[in-house]
């Protein structure tokens, strides 16, 4: 299981950036150009002018996680999922997604996104950071973007053929535990070479996968239909895990990335907060 505990780096003494050139090199690493037309990427609250000496970086701005910020004393939170995906005509203290926006505003913590376009991200991104925990050696984008090295998805190859079922107990060991656990389709016994991974919800990519030669595809969110159309034809094997876990490698990627852009003069924390929504299950069939 990957140790989500909270990991930290310490600033030159006395020092700090502002806002402005914080998000300036975020945007070097994570182009806002890359995210989708449908994204809310960016800066969602916060004085460019201010001074930032402390990072929180988390996967959802939940309100336990503005709670760590705050507690923390952070100047800045950076998040994978935006808080304002969906468009806005206000945000009042008593609507939920307002009152974090209220809450952040009047402990003086400024809040960022970066979302589709940290999935596209060549080299650090989302996708990047799932296949290098993973091992996979050499991979490069499913579905290439315009960008060199970018574009949504990575297929690489695993060091030494597995079986599906020491894949998955990779997999589960490699990432976040939840509730959910590692969901598969496909025989135990199979092997597995060449593996895609797309973190988050990456259904839509599993023809890309076949068409690849991907022996297994792990992703998030795999709806009913495209599992047992897999089970029912000849392709990848899948293997579905929460989507908390399979964009929260990201994060360590990410922090340690800005606190080395930026010289070491901002601190960088790496949020200790399980974000994924599941809390429990009951009633789990035996495996078949």
């Amino acid at each position: 299981m990957a140790d989500t505990g909270q990991t930290t780096t310490d600033p030159v003494a006395g020092s700090g950036r502002p806002l402005g050139a914080v998000i300036a090199a975020l945007e070097a690493r994570y182009d806002p150009a890359l995210a989708e037309p449908w994204d809310a990427v960016g800066l969602v609250c916060g004085d460019r002018e201010e001074v930032v000496r402390s990072v929180l970086f988390a996967v959802d701005p939940t309100a336990a996680v503005v709670d760590e910020a705050i507690a923390l004393g952070a100047d800045l939170l950076v998040t994978h999922h935006p808080l304002l995906l969906t468009p806005v005509h206000g945000v009042p203290a008593d609507h939920p997604q307002g009152r974090l926006v209220h809450r952040l505003i009047r402990s003086g913590v400024a809040l960022f996104a970066a979302h589709t376009n940290a999935d596209r991200a060549a080299d650090h991104g989302v996708n990047d950071a799932l296949a290098a925990v993973l091992g996979l050696v050499d991979p490069v984008p499913l579905e290439p973007a315009a960008t060199p090295g970018a574009g949504l998805g990575r297929i690489g190859e695993l060091p030494e053929t597995r079986t599906l079922q020491q894949f998955a107990e990779q997999v589960a060991a490699a990432l976040p535990a939840t509730p959910g656990g590692v969901r598969v389709v496909g025989d135990p016994g199979r092997l597995v070479r060449t593996v895609a991974v797309c973190g988050g919800s990456g259904g839509s990519l599993l023809a890309a996968a076949a068409e690849a030669g991907a022996d297994v595809f792990l992703t998030s969110d795999v709806k009913h239909h495209p599992a047992v159309d897999a089970a029912e034809v000849a392709g990848p094997a899948l293997c579905d895990v929460a989507h908390y876990a399979s964009e929260w490698p990201w994060l360590p990627v990410a922090a340690d990335l800005l606190h080395r852009d930026l010289g070491g003069q901002v601190r960088v924390t790496v949020s200790s907060r399980r974000t994924d929504p599941w809390t429990f299950r009951v009633g789990v069939a035996p495996d078949r």
